[in-house]
């Protein structure tokens, strides 16, 4: 059964169909590894072991009986500790929700188990989700992939953490302002960031009630593509037959190649490269829009902390030093901002999302780095802070433009260790999206 263990949810999903692999043996042997793995404590918060054993049984079941559910019913999965889960707690990585233990599971989950999906733990994740790092010193810092000295990327850190060391099938994370997409491509991984409003937020501890989405993380865009439809409580959709030929993708410059780090720069050329060679067209486009102090880039001060701040601030205050300083620095910057420049910033980038639509809707995608920097030093996190916030807003800056545009997003590896490369679909157009990544997934492959 070990040799199971590193497959892809889609080929897992097919094995447990044909009967080459017996769910409960499947969910026993995770289980297994999981508990004796060094790493555990660090990925996950908690072991669903009696719920996940109890699922794999009923997905057994249902395959002797003929009667599946869905192409992934028994195949087991991770969800990051701010999606409640009935009778387990929900902590979103923070003291300030010690204990808390909510009594039905978040929609999406729901949604996931009534597909067959078996929910196998609750993984660790940045405080409140507002990092894009993955450094937490409250609970704990998830190792990344490939660098024991560095941190995962944030805030799903946990989430991709156990799909790349093998402990998952695959993971749900959340992305406000890059959490899904930051750590996928920092592990390796396929991060699907959906629009906000798709997938359902309900029983999720929020960050943002704005720009909060759900989205998975795994090995495969196909994956992805499943994940994302049992979330939304729908069949698959049909991702056969794509190609990149006759593809048209909008290579955004400016912003997102400012101060890019060498080889995240290196690995996103070739890959473009890779896409053109497929038989993609790749055009260079500037968005003047995103840019200066009045575009929609500079709007992420008062949109993002400017919200979370309000909707967290009675909470944080009340017991502020249960906090890691640097995110408690950064929930309070949301105070500099009044209700004036909140709504400034609305009507700014609600003109900026016109401008962009109006520019792109000729185009499949549109391309960019997903991020400029490789992972952070973690010993270096811990005792600079001008390097924690430096990094944190390098990391975020590239994937922040898919959620100040209202749009759904992929990273995929580029082959190159921890550097991704991003696509950008218009909003609401998740099944598009996810046929475009595997076409170019097997462009970069």
């Amino acid at each position: 059964m070990q040799e199971w263990l590193n497959k892809g949810a889609a080929e897992l999903g097919d094995a447990i169909g044909s009967g080459a692999v017996d769910p409960v043996n499947l969910t026993e042997a995770f289980l297994d590894r999981i508990n004796g793995h060094a790493l555990r404590d660090r990925i996950y918060v908690e072991i669903t072991q009696d719920r996940a054993m109890a699922e794999a049984k009923a997905a057994r079941a249902r395959v002797q009986a003929g009667q599946r559910l869905s192409p992934l019913d028994g195949v087991p999965v991770s969800w990051k500790d701010l999606f409640d889960t009935a009778g387990t707690a929900t902590e979103a990585g923070s003291k300030l929700l010690k204990g808390r233990v909510p009594d039905q599971d978040a929609a999406v989950l729901r949604n996931a188990a009534g597909f067959g999906l078996v929910c196998i733990g609750k993984t660790h994740m940045s405080e409140l989700a507002f990092s894009g790092l993955g450094y937490n010193p409250s609970t704990a810092t998830p190792p990344c992939f490939n660098d024991a000295d560095a941190v995962p990327g944030g805030s799903s850190s946990g989430a991709a953490a156990s799909v790349a060391f093998g402990l998952a099938a695959a993971a749900i994370g959340s992305d406000t302002g890059g959490s899904v997409r930051i750590p996928a491509a920092w592990n390796d991984l396929v991060g699907l960031k959906t629009t906000a409003g798709r997938l359902s937020l309900e029983g999720c501890v929020p960050l943002s009630l704005k720009f909060d989405t759900v989205g998975p993380l795994t090995k495969s865009v196909g994956d992805a593509g499943l994940l994302f439809s049992a979330m939304l409580g729908r069949p698959a959709f049909d991702m056969r037959d794509v190609s990149l030929k006759g593809r048209r993708f909008a290579a955004l410059q400016s912003i997102v190649l400012d101060d890019i780090r060498g080889a995240p720069l290196a690995a996103y050329d070739s890959a473009v490269e890779r896409l053109r060679a497929a038989g993609a067209e790749v055009v260079p486009v500037a968005v003047p829009e995103l840019e200066g102090e009045a575009g929609a880039m500079a709007m992420a001060g008062p949109l993002f902390p400017g919200e979370v701040y309000g909707l967290w601030r009675d909470v944080i205050e009340a017991n502020a030093d249960a906090m890691y300083g640097e995110i408690l620095e950064r929930f309070r910057s949301g105070a500099n901002f009044s209700a004036p420049d909140y709504h400034a910033a609305w009507a700014r980038l609600e003109a900026a999302r016109k401008a962009w639509d109006t520019k792109m809707a000729c185009y499949d995608a549109v391309l960019a780095p997903t991020a400029p920097i490789l992972p952070p030093n973690l010993e270096r996190l811990n005792s600079d802070s001008d390097y924690y916030k430096t990094e944190n807003l390098l990391a975020l800056r590239n994937t922040r433009v898919g959620n100040l545009m209202g749009l759904c997003a992929l990273t995929l590896p580029t082959g190159v260790p921890s550097c991704g490369i991003m696509l950008m679909g218009a909003p609401n157009c998740e099944e598009a999206l996810v046929r475009v990544g595997i076409a170019a997934e097997r462009a970069l492959k």
